[in-house]
């Protein structure tokens, strides 16, 4: 009697989304660092993980760069590099007031939220912000204007909870990395309960956090699975998770290939891929080297848009 011999396994048709992965302000921070070692020379302190992904931390440590959570960890007499997230307005001073030399990695598209919030309490108006509590980027614009002028809002429940009159001068700024359908819900929100509020000329989420939920969009509805590269707290990496959700598709936030268990692609026919903002396109390829231990891989890219954005390195590293 001859043995039942198993079924073949169908290949894995996978879906790769474009946009995706390093932004340009992600690869400004990371070449800040790297330029800072190769003029200063080891060890390069880093105020904050410089974008939230270990595996890039961890390149940037084998090379010379130490990362501290707080400036007092920095010793006297050695650079220090400010997070791509953004810092106080404190932070800068203290460094200056130690003599350190310093560069600011934080991302132009943060740094202008930054000013446009300090315009909104130049012009006397209180800033409603929506963002995440305890995200530094959200840290990082509170300590731009003086306490007690800017509130945080994180859901439409909370806009209905201000405590602010009709007619009080308000403004509204957000988060960069937040959820596209979810921050216009609030905005909404807020513009229904103040129809007077101020709000930036353009919307303040990032082109690289829109383009990435937008080709997420793209390719949801025909996977039966979605896995996403990215850091536990990325926030960007964590609304792909949520957009995918949202459209009815399974989804999974991976760090590295070696987090996939055979399993999941159980009844996968079909597979989403894409990275957050701070994940490397190795681990894109790592990722794809993984699935192709249990399925042949078919890929296809998904471009859903082009990115040509390029942002301009600190004075003190282009001289």
């Amino acid at each position: 009697m001859n043995a039942r011999l198993p079924p073949p396994r169908l290949p894995l048709r996978l879906l790769i989304a474009a946009p995706r992965g390093f932004c340009a302000g992600v690869d400004r921070a990371i070449e800040i660092v790297e330029r800072a070692l190769e003029r200063y020379g080891a060890p390069v302190y880093v105020r904050h993980e410089i974008v939230h992904n270990r595996y890039v931390v961890d390149a940037l440590k084998a090379k010379g760069a130490v990362f501290v959570e707080e400036l007092d960890e920095v010793p006297d007499g050695v650079p220090v590099v400010f997070s791509a997230h953004g810092v106080p307005k404190a932070v800068p001073a203290a460094a200056s007031a130690r003599g350190l030399d310093w560069l600011d990695a934080t991302c132009p598209l943060v740094s202008k939220v930054h000013r446009q919030a300090e315009r909104q309490i130049d012009a006397g108006r209180h800033i409603v912000f929506v963002g995440h509590k305890g995200h530094p980027e959200v840290i990082g614009t509170f300590g731009q204007v003086p306490e007690g002028t800017i509130t945080l809002v994180e859901t439409v429940e909370d806009v209905a909870a201000l405590p602010f009159a009709a007619d009080a001068p308000l403004a509204f700024l957000t988060q960069t990395t937040l959820s596209v359908d979810d921050t216009a819900a609030i905005v909404a929100a807020l513009k229904r309960r103040y129809p007077q509020i101020a709000g930036p000329k353009a919307e303040d989420i990032c082109y690289a956090t829109s383009n990435r939920q937008a080709a997420v969009k793209a390719i949801a509805q025909a996977c039966d699975l979605m896995l996403v590269i990215g850091a536990p707290n990325s926030s960007n990496s964590l609304r792909l998770v949520e957009v995918a959700e949202r459209l009815g598709t399974p989804a999974r936030l991976i760090q590295r290939g070696s987090e996939i268990a055979a399993e999941w692609l159980d009844g996968v026919e079909t597979l989403g891929l894409t990275a957050g903002a701070s994940a490397p396109e190795a681990l894109v390829r790592e990722v794809v080297a993984a699935l192709g231990q249990w399925r042949e891989v078919e890929e296809e890219t998904v471009v859903s848009a082009e990115e040509k954005m390029i942002f301009k390195l600190p004075r003190q590293l282009v001289a």
